[in-house]
């Protein structure tokens, strides 16, 4: 017999994986925790630099594009604080020390911000240029239009399928996707109304529909269908309207991953399922202790039982009222249609001694 699935309710935090550890965010704050050398945890808390209340957080489509930025940055910040605790002391070099004299208490930022560009550089030789070099040289062999951009379009997913699942097997990358497991459980732990336990959280799932996993995932797929229907006859013109599509592909992708985290529909469950197949290469199976600094980093920043008692115990209790309110409704109706046969029998009994009495032939 098929488990019954536990209803889940949308909490809003999310997070990543990063060395040895954990980030959770919710809202503007944001935790990282990690498990040091020693077997302690540590838990440092930040707030995020942008304000999720502003005006441009709030537009749909415009606010995707903030947060797919600003999720890189900060991302890359965790990342780094997080390896800081297995990095050996190493002499500062001359590259640092000009750093630090042109940037002064801006050279970690600098250096910070040329990693996300160098990174989105990488990602978009890798799974656009590459893809698009390909089907150019293609052309020479294939007349039709619509087959080449099938064939881009096939590349492009072929090519992020085969890195995902390349990286999973190096060693520390592995490490990693079990604690982005451990993350994912915590949340799936919260949003369907049990304790946050250990216990309860391996028991969890470790797949989940507002994954980063998945949302790199729609950005590819969006890509391909936007790019099959945007057609020039000018090279360079096909590859600078890639480009320009990027923010465009960043922010409807953002709002589907919100939308389907949030609903439950045939439709929404049909566009997360490949994301979720995915997360089987990007998610691994935490030991307990990962579930541990999964734990801390959570409660670092969202108080879950609060969420819980708010959605889980108010919900259960006006589930029961309605409940008694229904046999309170159908004890009435039961009364009522006992009342009106009464009445009914009562009204026939005085039509008939009405008729006795007043019989035409007396």
């Amino acid at each position: 017999m098929a488990k019954k699935r536990r209803r889940s309710c949308y909490s809003g935090i999310g997070g990543q994986a990063v060395l040895e550890g954990v980030m959770m965010r919710n809202k503007r704050e944001y935790a990282v925790a990690v498990r040091k050398p020693d077997g302690s945890i540590d838990v440092k808390i930040n707030e995020s630099r942008q304000n999720p209340k502003s005006l441009l957080r709030r537009i749909p489509f415009v606010r995707g594009i903030f947060s797919f930025v600003e999720s890189l940055v900060t991302g890359m910040e965790v990342l780094s604080y997080s390896a800081s605790f297995y990095e050996e002391e190493e002499p500062q070099t001359r590259g640092d020390r000009l750093l630090d004299k042109i940037f002064k208490d801006k050279a970690d930022e600098v250096v910070m911000g040329f990693t996300v560009f160098i990174s989105i550089l990488f990602a978009i030789g890798l799974f656009m240029a590459l893809p698009y070099v390909v089907s150019e040289l293609l052309r020479k062999y294939i007349r039709n239009e619509s087959l080449v951009l099938l064939v881009e379009g096939l590349l492009r997913i072929l090519i992020f399928v085969l890195y995902v699942g390349g990286i999973a097997l190096m060693k520390d990358i592995r490490r990693l996707y079990q604690y982005h497991g451990a993350e994912h459980k915590c949340i799936n732990c919260v949003e369907t109304g049990r304790p946050l336990t250990v216990e309860n959280v391996m028991r969890s799932s470790r797949y989940h529909k507002r994954c980063g996993t998945s949302f790199m995932l729609f950005v590819v797929l969006i890509g391909v269908v936007l790019c099959f229907f945007i057609r020039t006859d000018t090279i360079w013109l096909r590859f600078l309207i890639r480009l320009a599509l990027i923010p465009v592909i960043a922010a409807v992708a953002y709002e589907l991953l919100q939308l389907a985290g949030k609903r439950d529909s045939v439709f929404l469950t049909l566009i997360s399922a490949p994301g979720l197949w995915l997360q089987k290469l990007t998610t691994k199976e935490p030991d307990a202790k990962m579930v541990e600094v999964a734990i801390a980093a959570t409660e670092a920043v969202f108080d879950w039982q609060a969420f819980q008692k708010k959605h889980f115990e108010t919900k259960k209790v006006k589930r029961k009222r309605r409940e008694a309110d229904g046999r309170e409704v159908e004890t009435d109706e039961e009364t009522l249609e006992i009342s009106v046969l009464e009445i009914e029998e009562e009204l026939r009994r005085m039509s008939m001694s009405y008729g006795e009495d007043n019989d035409p032939n007396d």
